[in-house]
This record gives structure tokens, sequence and C-alpha cells, in this order.
């Protein structure tokens, strides 16, 4: 699991260019249409809507966006011919890398997700080839406190239902069930714990860990990855060591 908390940590970094850059936005548009086409416009019924909610929520998407985009999704408004893709493949040191994306236009995106891999030392795989390193999980981040004790807000999130608790530095990690990730978010938050976001994410069993070599062209694949317009996610089993992670910014 330490690959995924790594890369999660390092996303969270990037989280306020991608604001700027209006990219997170657009994604987080796409993930609202799609949930509302899907399974309708109600956050209640729609789990997946409620959850893509949220996360524009937490994101400080406004209101207005959401709404626009909901409705978009329920056929008030023009959705477009979107469609979900899954692509798999490897990475650097033998790295597994999951990509989800929302796209209309098939070729393009998977074009430019190939291209994507060839040029950062990685190649596809076919479909099955990496997905079952991956699991379904709900992951909850809290900021930590300077006056936050660790341990309790551990016992705590057990207590009302997390599986794990990660401690990654500057921030918390808590692991659930799908099927528990609004009930704990909403228990800690009644808690006066502040959630900087809860999401469903695919999270991996088994990591690999990277040389320095390897960090770097890990990083650049999976950042150029995550920059591409049709791409919603990208998850990596790469366990990246912090004394390797400066040695990479220091090289930058």
């Amino acid at each position: 699991m330490s690959g995924h908390n790594k890369w999660s940590k390092i996303k969270n970094k990037k989280g306020a260019d991608d604001v700027k850059r209006g990219n997170l936005f657009t994604k987080l548009t796409r993930e609202i249409i799609m949930s509302a086409k899907e399974g309708g416009g109600s956050v209640d019924t729609n789990f997946r809507l409620r959850l893509a909610v949220q996360k524009a929520r937490d994101s400080n998407m406004p209101l207005e966006n959401i709404s626009r985009a909901i409705q978009k999704g329920t056929g008030e408004g023009v959705a477009g011919g979107m469609v979900e893709l899954t692509m798999e493949g490897y990475g650097p040191n033998g790295m597994a890398i999951l990509v989800t994306a929302l796209t209309d236009n098939r070729n393009r995106t998977v074009q430019e997700i190939r291209s994507s891999f060839t040029k950062h030392g990685g190649e596809l795989g076919a479909s099955g080839s990496v997905g079952w390193i991956f699991e379904s999980r709900g992951v909850i981040t809290v900021t930590k406190t300077k006056d936050m004790d660790v341990d309790t807000l551990t016992l705590d999130a057990i207590d009302l239902g997390a599986e794990d608790v990660q401690d990654q530095g500057d921030m918390i990690e808590i692991y659930t069930k799908a099927d528990q990730l609004f009930k704990v978010r909403t228990a800690l938050e009644a808690k006066k714990i502040t959630v900087e976001s809860g999401e469903m994410q695919m999270v991996p069993k088994t990591s690999v860990k990277m040389d320095v070599k390897g960090a770097t062209q890990a990083l650049k694949l999976l950042d150029r990855l995550e920059e591409l317009d049709d791409v919603q996610n990208v998850y990596s089993n790469a366990d990246i060591p912090d004394d390797v992670m400066e040695a990479v910014q220091a090289a930058q």
C-alpha cells in the first residue's frame, strides 16, 4: 500500500496547480456527468454521483457548476457521447499502473495513453494484466495538525468502521470499505476533524520499490498521464522511499 500512499501524497501537493489549470474541474465535471447519466441525478440513490459531487465540493467547485453537470448527465443539457476506459500497463522497474478515462474519442485517448507509456519507459498491458493488484477502497484524507493526537484519531477511526489508518507525515489516510466511506467521514467531521477529501480509489495490494533512476522515470510517466485531458485517475504501486524522493527532487 505504500506505493499508493506516496503517489497520493504527491498528487495532493499538485492539487492547487491542477485547479489553476482548470484541469481538475474538467475531470470532476466529466465524472459528475457520467455518474448522473448512468444512475440518475439524485445523490441519495446514486452512490457514484454522491462520491463525484462530494469530491467536487472538496475541490471547491462552484455549486452552479455541479448542478449544471448533473443536468447534462440527466439529459437536460448536452452530455455528449462519452465512454469510459480502463487501461493497464507497466512502468519503470515493472511497476503496475491503472488508468481510467472518460472520452468522446476512444481512438484518440488510447493513442495518447499508449504514447505516454512508450515515451517514459513503460508499456501497455492486456486487460487484466495488472488490475488484480488493485482493490477498490474508500480513502479519507485528514491534514495533520500540531495538536492532533494521531493514536487517538487512529483508534477513533477504527471504532467508527475504518479498516486501516496510515500516517503519511503531514497527512493521515484512513481506509474503509466502500459502504463505510460516508459513514466514517460524517462521524469524523462530527468530532470536529477536518476532512480534506474522501473518495473511492484503487489501492495496490503489493508495491514495487523504486531507485532514483526508476523513480525519476516513474514520476514523469505518472505526471504525463495525469495531464492528459481525458484521463480521470492514475493509480500506481510504485513505492518511492523518502530518501529516493529527496534525491529525485534535488536533481530537478
